[in-house]
């Protein structure tokens, strides 16, 4: 790829993607980082993304064990009986939402290219 995707570009495809399958987000309600509610996922999207491109498997394990390692591990929630973050149980549709940028831009790429 000849240049890396726009945070926001990824942002639009989390809210698309994962927003409407968070039980913290009222239904019909726009996501909650506009709303002044803090939102694990976009709070933490610069190392998602960074985890989605540093791990290439078919399972979602090696991304939990690396969401653990490197957003989890320095969490002020982490001894807290409970976590407001939606990252674990949505874990599967961002990885999903980050890799649906990442294939949209390398099929970009290669138009470009083939010109």
């Amino acid at each position: 790829m000849s240049e890396t995707p726009n945070i926001n570009e990824y942002r639009t495809e989390l809210r698309h993607q994962v927003c409407a399958h968070c039980i913290s987000r009222r239904p019909n309600a726009p996501p909650c980082e506009p709303q002044g509610v803090a939102c694990g996922i976009e709070a933490h999207l610069e190392r998602l993304i960074e985890i989605c491109r540093s791990v290439d498997s078919r399972l979602i394990d090696p991304y939990l064990e690396r969401l653990q390692e490197e957003i989890c591990a320095d969490c002020v929630y982490r001894d807290r009986r409970e976590c407001p973050c939606p990252l674990l149980y949505l874990l599967p549709l961002a990885v999903s939402a980050v890799e649906t940028v990442e294939q949209r831009r390398v099929v970009e790429c290669t138009a470009v290219c083939s010109e």
